[in-house]
């Protein structure tokens, strides 16, 4: 009996310790993401946690958009654009990253909560 409980403590532990490893995994592609985010000029069109332009504010899309089409976004916009009948202005262009800056960048993409309503919005 103490065996088996041996041995479920030890799995539970590693169970735990490998969350937080992908944990710290996440928070630093995160972070990674949103360093790409700034750094290719993303705000020029669009905005995340309220800041770059807010035309094309990304807070909350992955609650409406499948991680998968995030991703085909900035993999070929003009099939994404085409695909959904997007008739935003100018186009998204395309940009050259890496597979590990796209992961990145849609895992920040991804965390982005819904923004909350603006205080005259949440009179209404």
């Amino acid at each position: 009996m103490k065996r088996v409980a041996v041995v479920f403590v030890l799995a539970a532990a590693a169970v735990v310790a490998s969350a937080a490893r992908a944990g710290a995994q996440d928070k630093t592609k995160i972070e990674q993401g949103a360093a790409l985010f700034v750094s290719q000029k993303c705000t020029m069109c669009h905005s995340a946690n309220g800041k770059g332009n807010p035309k094309g504010a990304l807070d909350g899309v992955a609650s409406k958009q499948k991680v998968t089409d995030l991703k085909q976004w900035i993999l070929d916009p003009e099939a994404m654009r085409a695909k959904t009948n997007a008739t935003r202005t100018p186009a998204m262009k395309l940009i050259k990253l890496s597979s590990e800056q796209v992961d990145a960048l849609v895992a920040y993409i991804a965390s982005l909560k819904p923004s909350a309503p603006v205080a005259a919005d949440a009179e209404k």
